[in-house]
C-alpha cells in the first residue's frame, strides 16, 4: 500500500483514523511529515524494507535518495546537508558493516554539533544476540557519539520515536540521533497513527530557563569598561544564527571579531572589525590580540585545544563573558566572569537591546590602531609570484574566482589554507573540525549541492585526504552534481610531514604519498568526471576559470610546491603569542 496525505483526515494527529501500513512505510510518512526531502544512504539486506519505501517514496516524488558508494560517504553528505541548510541531514545504512561504517561520520557530526538522524536496518528480532549474518550493536558502540538512541522493537513507536529524533537533533546543542529498525519490524503491518513535529516532548527534556536580565547587565557593564575587548565567535554562532546580531554588537562597541574554524562565516571577514581566525594556525594578529585583551567575549565557542594553545596562557590578563547554549562547556576549560547558558542569537539580541536603552562612550580605538597596526606588520604570507604555484596563491585564486561558493574542506594543510585565505559567509563554510575526518569534504559537498542545486560548491582537498572517500565521484558522475573537487596536490600527507621535519627531527615516517599515487584525472575520467591537471603557474588563472566554468562535475589536481609549510603556527604546549613562521614585515 501506498500512503498519501488522502490516507489521513486533517488537524492533530490525535483525531486521525490510523492506516494498516508496514513499519518501513511509516518510518517514510514519519520522515516526510518532519520535513525530510533528501536522504543519503547505501542499501542492503537488513534494512531492505525499508528501501523498498523508499522506493515508493521516490515513485510519489516528495523524496530525493542518494545512493552514496560506502556509507561513510553518506553521513557526510547528510552532514553537509545539515550545515548548508541548517536543517537535520538523514542517512541511512544496513546493519553489520553498513552501520559500522557510519561511525565517523556520527562522530564527526557529534564533535561540531551538527544534527542528523542515522537509520540503521538491524537483523530480525529473534536473531538479536545470536551473532547471525552481520549483526552489530550498533546501539551499544555509538552510545558515546550520539545525543540518543533508539532501538525500535514494536512498529507502533516509530511514529512517536522519529518525532522525538528530530526533536532531539535539532533543539538545545545539536548533534545526531540514531534509529536502529530490525527487518522484521519494518516488514511487520500494525494500525499506524502519525506523530506530528513537536508534538511530544521526551521525558526528562529540560529547556534552557529564561535569560537573567542580571547577567545581561554584567555583561553589558564589563562591556562598556572594556578597553581592549575581543569577541571570540565559534560554531555555535553559526547553528543559532546569530550572524546579524554579532555583527550589531561589534559596531555598536566597536569590538574586534576572531572566529574558530567552526566559527567561519559568522562575520563578514572582509570588515575592518575582523582579525580572521585564531589558534594553532590562526592569523598572527588574532592570537596577538587574544592575548593581550582584557575582555574575551565567547560566544557559541568551547575553548579547545586547538584554539587556546597552552590553556593557562590563553587571554592570560582578561576577565571573560562565557554564552552558549550547552551548560557543560562554561567553565569546563575556562573560569568564566559572565555566564549566560542560552540561545546565542536570544543571548547577544537581548544585549543588544538592552544596551541600546543606554549611552555609552566607545573606548576602542586605541586598541584598533593597535590591530591595525599588526596587520600591516605581521599579514598572512603572500607568495612568491614566479617558480612552482604556491598552495595558498590557488586558494586565493579560488577566493577570486569564486567568491560566494559553499566551500567544504577535508582535513590537513590545505584545510588551514583555506580557513586562513578564504572569505567566508554564513553556513559557506563546511569543514571537520572537532574530529578532523579526513575524507571529509567530497561527500560533504555532495550533500551541500543535494541542498542547494543553484550554488557553486566547492571542495578543496589534499591528495591524500581525498583518497579516504574518493569513490563518491561515483555519486557525482551518477547524479550529475556539478561540484568542483580541487586537490591542493603536495604528494604528501602535508600536515604529519610538517610536523615530522618540525618536531621529528625530518623522519619522514609513512607520509610521502608520491609513491602509488594515482593519475588523479584518469581516475576522475573513469567516473564519469571531467579532469583537469594543473601545473604551471602562467596556466593556473586560465585553466581553474575553466574548470570552475565546467558545466558538470570536475576533479582539478593542481601540483604544488611539495615542502610548503603552514604559517603561522603555535607549537604544542606554547602561548598562542609564541608562533613560529608568521611574517613580520618592516616597519
Amino acid at each position: 500500500m501506498t500512503l498519501t496525505s488522502r490516507s489521513f483526515s486533517k488537524g492533530s494527529s490525535k483525531h486521525e483514523k490510523p492506516v494498516w501500513i508496514t513499519g518501513a512505510d511509516a518510518l517514510m510518512d514519519s520522515l516526510k511529515i518532519h520535513g525530510v526531502k533528501v536522504i543519503f544512504g547505501y542499501p542492503g539486506g537488513a534494512i531492505l524494507p525499508i528501501y523498498d519505501a523508499v522506493h515508493k517514496a521516490e515513485q510519489d516524488g516528495w523524496l530525493k535518495h542518494y545512493m552514496v558508494r560506502h556509507e561513510q560517504g553518506g553521513s557526510h553528505a547528510a552532514d553537509g546537508y545539515a550545515r548548508s541548510t541548517g536543517e537535520v541531514g538523514v542517512c541511512f545504512g544496513t546493519s553489520g558493516p553498513g552501520a559500522t561504517n557510519l561511525v565517523t561520520g556520527i562522530a564527526t557530526a557529534q564533535m561540531d554539533s551538527v544534527p542528523l538522524v542515522v537509520v540503521t536496518g538491524q537483523v530480525p528480532r529473534p536473531a538479536i544476540g545470536t551473532d547471525a549474518f552481520q549483526e552489530t550493536d550498533i546501539f551499544g558502540i555509538t552510545l558515546p557519539i550520539v545525543k540518543h538512541s533508539w532501538v525500535i522493537r514494536d512498529p507502533s513507536d516509530i511514529a512517536k520515536v522519529v518525532s522525538e529524533a528530530f526533536f532531539i537533533a535539532s533543539s538545545g546543542r545539536p548533534g545526531p540521533v540514531l534509529i536502529d529498525i530490525p527487518k522484521d519490524v519494518g516488514q511487520e503491518f500494525f494500525n499506524y497513527q502519525r506523530v506530528l513535529p513537536g508534538e511530544i516532548i521526551p521525558k526528562g527534556f529540560k529547556r534552557n530557563g529564561e535569560i537573567n536580565d542580571c547577567d545581561i547587565s554584567k555583561a553589558i557593564k564589563l562591556i562598556e569598561d572594556s578597553e581592549r575587548p575581543l569577541l571570540y565567535v565559534g560554531g555555535g554562532a553559526i547553528s543559532s544564527g546569530a550572524h546579524d546580531e554579532i555583527k550589531n554588537l561589534a559596531k555598536n562597541y566597536q569590538i574586534p571579531v576572531t572566529t574558530t574554524l567552526m566559527g567561519k562565516g559568522a562575520f563578514d571577514e572582509k570588515d575592518n572589525l575582523s582579525v580572521g581566525m585564531l589558534g594553532m594556525h590562526g592569523t598572527a594578529y588574532a592570537n596577538f590580540a587574544v592575548t593581550e585583551c582584557d575582555l574575551l567575549i565567547a560566544i557559541g565557542a568551547r575553548f579547545d585545544d586547538r584554539v587556546t594553545g597552552k590553556l593557562d596562557t590563553f587571554a592570560p590578563n582578561a576577565k571573560v563573558i562565557h554564552i552558549d547554549i550547552d551548560p557543560a562547556e562554561v567553565n569546563k576549560n575556562r573560569r568564566v566572569d559572565v555566564a549566560i547558558v542560552a540561545d546565542v542569537s536570544k543571548a547577544v539580541l537581548k544585549i543588544n537591546e538592552q544596551s541600546l536603552k543606554k549611552k555609552f562612550t566607545c573606548q576602542t580605538k586605541n586598541w584598533l590602531e593597535k590591530i591595525d597596526f599588526w596587520k600591516h606588520k605581521h599579514p598572512l604570507y603572500d607568495p612568491p609570484k614566479e617558480g612552482e604555484i604556491y598552495p595558498q596563491e590557488v586558494l586565493l585564486k579560488v577566493r577570486e574566482l569564486s567568491p560566494e561558493a559553499y566551500i567544504t574542506t577535508d582535513v590537513g594543510q590545505h584545510q588551514m589554507w583555506a580557513a586562513q585565505y578564504l572569505r567566508n559567509s554564513p553556513r559557506k563554510w563546511i569543514s571537520s573540525a572537532g574530529l578532523g575526518t579526513m575524507g571529509f569534504g567530497l561527500p560533504a559537498a555532495i550533500g551541500v549541492k543535494a541542498a542547494l542545486p543553484n550554488s557553486d560548491v566547492i571542495c578543496i582537498a589534499g591528495d591524500a585526504s581525498v583518497l579516504m572517500n574518493i569513490q563518491e565521484l561515483g555519486t557525482l558522475s551518477q547524479y550529475g552534481l556539478k561540484v568542483k573537487l580541487i586537490i591542493i596536490n603536495n604528494r604528501w600527507q602535508g600536515m604529519v610531514r610538517q610536523w615530522q621535519e618540525s618536531f621529528y627531527d625530518e623522519r619522514y615516517s609513512s607520509s610521502d604519498m608520491s609513491c602509488g599515487e594515482p593519475d588523479f584525472v584518469k581516475l576522475a575520467e573513469s567516473f564519469g568526471v571531467k579532469g583537469y591537471l594543473i601545473s604551471d603557474r602562467k596556466r593556473l588563472q586560465n585553466e581553474l576559470k575553466n574548470a570552475l566554468d565546467h558545466d558538470g562535475p570536475a576533479l582539478i589536481n593542481i601540483l604544488v610546491r611539495r615542502g610548503e609549510n603552514c604559517y603561522p603556527m603555535v607549537p604544542p604546549g606554547k602561548s598562542n603569542a609564541q608562533m613560529v613562521g608568521y611574517v613580520n614585515c618592516e616597519d
